[in-house]
């Protein structure tokens, strides 16, 4: 008997901070906040823990690691143009001579 993988539920991510929110500040363990929303209790733990994760101090939005990620790119980009440059007028000094 195979199972075809990737066929799950998608929640939205409102649905999620609302279960999590049942177990942070209303103190419901993750087992009840499980029942009451209807999932099963592991998707209760992924949830919160991909939550803290993502609130922790100093950690970045997906908004800003598109940036971080950008800004990486130019650099990289401009550090490899610099050396073309350092190279090129290293050969047109040399040719002046």
């Amino acid at each position: 008997m195979t199972q075809k993988r990737g066929n799950y539920k998608r929640y939205p991510e409102e649905f999620k901070k609302d279960a999590v929110s049942l177990v942070l500040e209303q103190h419901y363990t993750p087992q009840q906040a499980a029942e009451a929303v209807g999932v099963d209790v592991k998707l209760i733990y992924n949830w919160k823990n991909k939550l803290e994760e993502k609130n922790k101090p100093g950690s970045l939005d997906e908004e800003e690691r598109g940036e971080l990620l950008a800004l990486r790119k130019e650099v990289k980009n401009l550090r490899i143009e610099k050396e073309i440059l350092k190279k090129a007028s290293a050969f047109f000094a040399k040719e002046m001579r």
